[in-house]
């Protein structure tokens, strides 16, 4: 007998070492506000020790502060406050808010908390349950609703955009039609199930069997605490493509050819009855980031891509670097008359890089005194020819350079490498 009594001890004892959650109190029926004189019972639910078990099974329920004398599983109560209850070992549960109302009409609405993609249910009641004539119901001042006697007003698939403050109007006949009526305002709160999605690129050691040449990205949300073990499935886009349909896995390999395009893709993620579905924005990029130092990659170096088109996105790698120098025509500097012009005073496109010179700069450089030396000739020729051009159109205007053009022409030659001006005098 004392074996046996052992045993059993420290199979309660090992089985209450475990962490226990909280008990779940539900209300029967599941309304929150009752007509005073009116009865409506809670249950707890938790964990209880084996039935073998020396001592009684225990529950303990609170209104408020004060602890209540009942110890069983299931009360009835008619008092209004706030409700909670905790069986041996484990914390206290949520609370419920009971309400008990006076009036002619009251609005109910579920006690427990309702989820998007879940049903909403209201019901608006008369005086014991008299019939409802010309039923109104509203959401923050705004009728929603019109039944011509009682009903349940229901929203089958609630959003977050139903929460608010309702309430319900009507008349009965007590014993002729009344004037309308009005009930107190309710709040409601739908609850967000889980938030929108993020699509982001996975890191090195997160990333598990990727393709090679891919990257790796992961749709990622938040359940909410009450609702962790809700099954959700994942699809990915591309602009407006559907790369993957609907299932389980919140991973996606986005191939070789396409990563340059990584941030032309987005994910969705849904209730597998899809009742909920909320997509994520674009893929978003870290300002200067590159996919290829961002994720992980099997390839050991990326492979230079040739430049895009002027119609496509920008490549995210880097262009080849040229090894050789090609060879180069000089072509000088020339505007629509003719001229020329030194090299220091053409535009460029932007800063020079910073690198040594090659030996075609370097032959370039040395001609520089030659060059400068033939320009300033050449604009005094300019100048010389001009006299000309405008003596043989009004000889009148330059009596002193009558004659033959010849007679004020200049002649150039070259010797050693410099230039002298000959000057012949009629």
């Amino acid at each position: 007998m004392w074996a046996l009594t052992a045993i059993l001890l420290l199979v309660s004892s090992s089985g209450q070492t475990a962490t226990l959650e909280k008990p779940i109190l539900s209300l029967h029926p599941p309304w929150t506000t009752i007509f005073k004189g009116e009865r409506v019972t809670l249950r707890c639910d938790g964990y209880h020790p084996l039935l073998l078990e020396l001592r009684p099974i225990s529950t303990l329920w609170y209104l408020g502060h004060l602890l209540l004398p009942s110890h069983k599983k299931s009360i009835e109560v008619q008092t209004p406050g706030v409700y909670r209850c905790q069986t041996r070992g484990a914390p206290v549960s949520d609370p419920i808010h009971l309400s008990v109302s006076n009036d002619w009409l009251i609005l109910q609405v579920p006690y427990a908390a309702v989820f998007e993609g879940e049903s909403l249910v209201m019901r608006c009641r008369g005086w014991y349950d008299k019939v409802v004539y010309k039923l109104h119901y509203y959401r923050d001042d705004q009728a929603v609703r019109y039944f011509h006697s009682s009903a349940n007003y229901t929203v089958p698939q609630a959003r977050t955009s139903d929460s608010g403050r309702y309430q319900c109007s009507g008349t009965m006949r007590i014993p002729v039609e009344s004037a309308p009526m009005f009930s107190a305002k309710v709040a409601v709160t739908v609850q967000e199930l889980f938030q929108a999605p993020v699509l982001r690129v996975m890191g090195e050691m997160e990333a598990r069997g990727a393709a090679p040449g891919g990257v790796v990205v992961r749709c990622q949300t938040h359940l909410h605490p009450q609702k962790q073990d809700t099954p959700l499935q994942f699809a990915f886009y591309k602009y407006s493509r559907v790369v993957r349909r609907f299932d389980w896995g919140a991973e996606y390999t986005v191939p070789e050819p396409e990563v340059e395009e990584l941030e032309s893709h987005w994910c969705e993620a849904a209730t597998a009855t899809r009742s909920v579905r909320k997509r994520s924005p674009w893929l978003q990029l870290p300002r200067g980031g590159s996919p290829l130092n961002l994720a992980f990659t099997t390839v050991a170096a990326p492979q230079p891509a040739p430049l895009a088109p002027s119609n496509m996105p920008l490549s995210f790698r880097k262009p080849p670097v040229s090894r050789s120098i090609s060879s180069v025509t000089s072509v000088p500097n020339t505007t629509s008359s003719g001229l020329l012009f030194s090299a220091g005073s053409v535009p460029t496109a932007g800063p020079q890089a910073c690198a040594p010179p090659s030996p075609l700069e370097q032959s370039a450089g040395a001609l520089k005194p030659g060059m400068d030396l033939l320009l300033r000739e050449m604009q005094l020729l300019k100048g010389l020819l001009s006299r000309v051009v405008l003596e043989l159109k009004e000889p009148q205007a330059l009596p002193g350079l009558r004659g033959t053009p010849e007679t004020r022409t200049s002649h150039l030659a070259m010797r050693g490498g410099t230039t002298e001006t000959t000057t012949v005098e009629s």
